[in-house]
């Protein structure tokens, strides 16, 4: 699929942890074919780098809005879905790809703070934005597509990954749930996608002694991220995909097309 077709001309699609990694190749891919972007994350800074990209190929124009999902408050989400209603009226696509790695180590070491902080960032904040964002998905014209981030050590525990692990179990159940809720009830559509190893920051962080060079970078998965906010997915509902996978899978029918 070409990310030059224009297939999301029009829409409004917000991504969180859009000023780093996954987030901003996201957020320019989506630009890209015609989105206006809505870049949430709490560093200012990375958020302002990524719509200045998006300003300089001359792609819709982006906003941003600074949050941090280690909010507590639940009344902050709220004034944020209705900031966003106030200057965009809806949406038609999120992407949840904000979280935090936590710790490296065994459940008996963990830090109780830091697993407070990871759960709260990587699930709770994450229920706390889509339940008030949903009302702005349910207005969307036509179709609306929500993707969770998720990870194979949400698929399958692994040792000493901790916190992050069990958050990623729970996105995936949070998916699950949601996308039950809304089957045959909305036009909006719910999945997960693990993006597998991609050279991020928080990659570097959880595999130091890797040589980045040896993983690929987000460039190489975004067929997928790009796929899930089309209308070419609109059947799609449900799933826990793979990026890579679905990735090559989109190349392979581009290639035959």
């Amino acid at each position: 699929m070409n990310e030059n077709t224009q297939i999301l001309a029009g829409r409004v699609i917000l991504v969180t942890g859009g000023g780093y990694g996954i987030g901003r190749t996201a957020a320019l891919t989506y630009a890209r074919a015609g989105a206006t972007v809505i870049l949430l994350g709490r560093t200012l800074d990375a958020l302002n780098d990524t719509y200045d990209l998006i300003e300089a190929e001359g792609l819709p124009q982006a906003a941003v809005l600074q949050f941090d999902l280690e909010e507590k408050d639940e009344a902050r989400y709220q004034q944020l879905a209705t900031v966003i209603r106030e200057n965009f009226g809806h949406l038609d696509g999120v992407l949840m790809n904000a979280g935090v790695l936590g710790q490296r180590t065994m459940i008996d070491n963990y830090h109780w703070e830091t697993w407070q902080k990871v759960m709260q960032i990587n699930v709770n904040g994450q229920f706390a934005l889509i339940k008030h964002l949903l009302p702005l998905l349910h207005d969307a014209p036509n179709d609306a597509s929500v993707v969770f981030t998720s990870s194979s050590v949400g698929r399958e525990g692994r040792a000493y990954w901790g916190a992050y692990s069990v958050s990623k179990f729970a996105t995936e159940g949070l998916m699950q749930v949601l996308a039950q809720e809304l089957e045959n009830t909305s036009n909006i559509r719910v999945n997960s996608l693990n993006p597998g190893g991609t050279r991020t920051s928080m990659r570097a962080m959880a595999y130091p002694a890797e040589n980045p060079i040896t993983v690929p970078e987000a460039d190489s998965i975004m067929a997928a991220y790009l796929h899930l906010m089309s209308p070419a997915s609109i059947s799609t509902h449900g799933q826990a995909l793979d990026a890579r996978e679905l990735s090559a899978a989109l190349s392979g029918d581009s290639a035959n097309a």
